[in-house]
Formats: structure tokens, C-alpha cells, sequence
């Protein structure tokens, strides 16, 4: 009697095997899918446009109070320097919105990136598809950092925008006292927009790990923006002074060190570094968390 030989396994078209599934091109079309869902909802340009908004009401603000375009007299010398300079309202807005603004913006987006999905019962579907969850965490998380950087970026481009039209521009006098020329400047504006966005980053791991802890997206932003404001109350005790060097919030300011000739590297170093270990610690709570969840929505 002749054996049947068994029929051949044919892969169905368009199907990907097991170790390519996990390739960079892989990661990149999950993080490009990521990025269309953030960057296409109604929530996220509404928080993109506020965010423009901050650095107008400023300048409109200080045009007024001053009354003149070479003024300052009398007001802090932050505001003197927008005065005497447009580009300084960049610095001024960034400045103004990292305490509140920036971190609630993020905070949304972030806290909603895992717990919006599986409140709105697409995040088992996206789990069905061979993305893996490790790999869907970290496309969660670099469209998040994405999102710091666009959110950073609106008011930087909105600030000099805006003071560029309210105020005078051209060499720029740094904190220190020393003149750079505006080109310099200029690059000082993306340096620095490129350290807020980058001081944005813990922020984002811890919005990440408390959205893989509920299901619910409201939940999951609230405690993201309301641990935010904690730190930042915590951060204004000087009997906390042990601690606070440990804050997420407490280097974010140190940006204003880059204003200055030279530049001084050591408290942006640390904001850095933190917002680092940030993202260690709570980048890895939150895959071992997603990575052991039972997804029933």
C-alpha cells in the first residue's frame, strides 16, 4: 500500500512569520498607526491649539501692561527681556506652561493611551493581530513622547511667532548679560524645546503605567494630572528639601541655565537623568503589568 505524503503548508498571502512579526519595520508601522489614532482625535488638536493660546494671552498681556515696546521698567526682568526682545516670549511661555499646562496636556494623552482602548473595547482587537504586547506598549509610549515634543513645539513656534510680531527682534542679551546673535538664538529655541519635551518623558512612563492599571480613561488621565500637581505642591515645601531632588517635577525648570554664556550643562544633566529613571522604573511597571493583564475589553 503507497504512504499518502502529507500536503505542504502554504502560508496565506500577507501573513508574517513569528520572529519577523518583531522587526524594526514592524515596530514602525504599529508606532505610524499610534501616531495617526493621537494626532488625528478632536481632544488632541483642542490640547495642541490651547497650548498656541498660552504664549498670545502672554504677549498680548505684557504689550498692554508695558505700554511699550522698549519698556519693562518696573516689571520683573523675565518680562523686560520679552520687552526688549520677541524671542524671549518663547522662553517666557515654556516657562509659564511646564508647571501646568504642558504637564496636563500630557497627562491626558498619556493616561488615555492603554485605558481609552480598552474602555472603548478596541484593545483586545489590536492584542488579536501578531503586534505582541511589549512591542504595543512601546509604540504607546514613543507616540506619547511624540506628542510632548508637538505639545512643546506649539508653544515655542506660538511664542516666537507672536513676539516677533508685538516686540522687537534681533540679538538677543542672555541672562548672563551676554549678546548672541539671533541665528544662535534661534538654535537656543530648538535646544531648549528639544530639553522641555525631553523633561516631559517620566511624566509620560507614569501616565503610561496608571492607564494599564484601569479601564477607565477618565480615571486613568485624572490621576495622571492630579499625582502631577501633588509633586509639584510637595516640590514647594522646604521641609521636603531631602526629597525633592527625587521630584519629577523639580529639575524641569533648569532650562533657563541654557540662556546664559556659557551654558550650564549640570541641572539640565539631572533633569535628564531623572526623567530617565522615570521611565526605567515606570516604563518597566507597566509592561509587567500590560504584559500579565487578562484583556477582557
Amino acid at each position: 500500500m503507497s504512504r499518502v505524503e502529507p500536503a505542504p503548508v502554504v502560508a496565506a498571502p500577507g501573513a508574517v512569520a513569528g520572529p519577523r512579526a518583531q522587526t524594526v519595520p514592524g515596530f514602525l508601522a504599529l508606532f505610524r498607526s499610534e501616531l495617526t489614532l493621537t494626532f488625528r482625535r478632536a481632544r488632541t488638536l483642542a490640547l495642541l491649539g490651547v497650548l498656541a493660546v498660552v504664549p498670545i494671552l502672554i504677549g498680548v498681556v505684557v504689550k498692554i501692561e508695558t505700554g511699550n515696546l522698549h519698556g519693562g521698567d518696573g516689571g520683573p526682568a523675565f518680562i523686560a527681556q520679552v520687552t526688549q526682545n520677541g524671542v524671549f516670549l518663547t522662553f517666557t511661555a515654556l516657562a509659564t506652561s511646564l508647571p501646568i499646562f504642558l504637564p496636563m496636556t500630557v497627562g491626558v494623552v498619556a493616561g488615555d493611551s492603554v485605558a481609552g482602548e480598552a474602555a472603548t473595547g478596541t484593545l483586545r482587537y489590536l492584542l488579536v493581530a501578531p503586534a505582541g504586547r511589549s512591542r504595543l506598549l512601546a509604540a504607546k509610549f514613543t507616540a506619547a513622547m511624540a506628542f510632548c515634543l508637538a505639545a512643546t513645539l506649539a508653544v515655542a513656534l506660538s511664542g516666537l511667532l507672536i513676539g516677533s510680531i508685538l516686540f522687537p527682534v534681533g540679538d538677543v542679551t542672555l541672562l548672563s548679560g551676554d549678546t548672541i546673535g539671533l541665528g544662535a538664538a534661534l538654535l537656543r529655541v530648538v535646544l531648549i524645546s528639544g530639553v522641555v519635551a525631553l523633561s516631559l518623558a517620566g511624566l509620560a512612563a507614569v501616565g503610561l503605567f496608571i492607564s494599564t492599571l484601569t479601564g477607565s480613561g477618565i480615571a486613568a488621565m485624572a490621576s495622571t494630572v492630579g499625582l502631577v500637581i501633588i509633586v509639584q505642591v510637595l516640590d514647594s515645601f522646604p521641609q521636603l528639601h531631602a526629597i525633592q531632588p527625587w521630584l519629577l517635577t523639580h529639575y524641569w525648570l533648569s532650562f533657563g541655565d541654557l540662556l546664559r554664556q556659557p551654558m550650564y550643562w549640570h541641572a539640565v544633566g539631572q533633569d535628564l537623568g531623572l526623567q530617565a529613571l522615570y521611565v526605567a522604573v515606570f516604563g518597566s511597571a507597566a509592561w509587567a503589568r500590560f504584559s500579565s493583564r487578562d484583556i477582557t475589553a
